[in-house]
């Protein structure tokens, strides 16, 4: 299992509890959601490789990226196949889109910003599987931590990739607006279960 300190050290929170016992209760759409996030994960990559084409480190790291992704999607599914669980069109959680509106909307700003969340989304995704697989069945809990390395390795790569493209000093005034934010939505409620979502609305 991969080290997950630096993730864990990066977060400014980590995953409640609430959202774990909600998970368990809502093990189709875990699976469900997952294979989204991962389907999206990929097309994010590969819309960065289509917009900024002049920076070839960029893009052999997200080719990489999104190859992974469409992998673990296709490994998702295959669960979901084996389990008799059906793929159903659902709504998206609110935390990638609204962690995406803090985003600057001019560039290079846009792109620093960009990569920052991608790194973001990543860590959180990795420290969400770490914290489901002990309580998982067997199956789902050796999937779940074989993912533990490679997406470990996406958040570097996004987060190196912003500190390459753009200055030190601007991602280390960014990464907090963007950090707190994300913690926001982790800990405040949904009403719907989601991979991503915050803690569930007290009825």
């Amino acid at each position: 299992m991969s080290d997950l300190q630096p993730i864990r050290d990066f977060l400014l929170c980590a995953t409640p509890g609430a959202w774990v016992d909600w998970a368990l209760q809502h093990p189709d759409i875990l699976l469900i959601d997952h294979a989204n996030c991962e389907k999206k994960a990929a097309s994010t990559a590969l819309n960065l490789m289509y917009r900024y084409v002049e920076h070839h480190q960029l893009l052999l790291k997200l080719s990489r990226l999104a190859r992974e992704e469409l992998r673990h999607f296709e490994q998702v599914i295959a669960l979901m196949k084996s389990r008799g669980i059906e793929y159903e069109q659902i709504a998206a959680a609110r935390y990638a889109g609204e962690l995406r509106k803090q985003a600057r909307s001019h560039e290079p700003a846009r792109l620093i910003d960009t990569l920052l969340i991608g790194a973001i989304i990543e860590a959180r995704s990795c420290e969400r599987f770490a914290v489901l697989a002990p309580e998982l069945d067997a199956e789902l809990s050796e999937f779940y931590g074989s993912l533990l390395k490679s997406e470990s390795r996406h958040f570097l790569d996004y987060l190196k990739l912003a500190r390459e493209l753009g200055s030190p000093e601007e991602v280390e005034q960014r990464l907090p607006v963007l950090l707190q934010r994300e913690r926001e939505l982790i800990e405040s409620p949904d009403e719907e279960f989601r991979f991503h979502s915050g803690v569930p609305l007290l009825q």
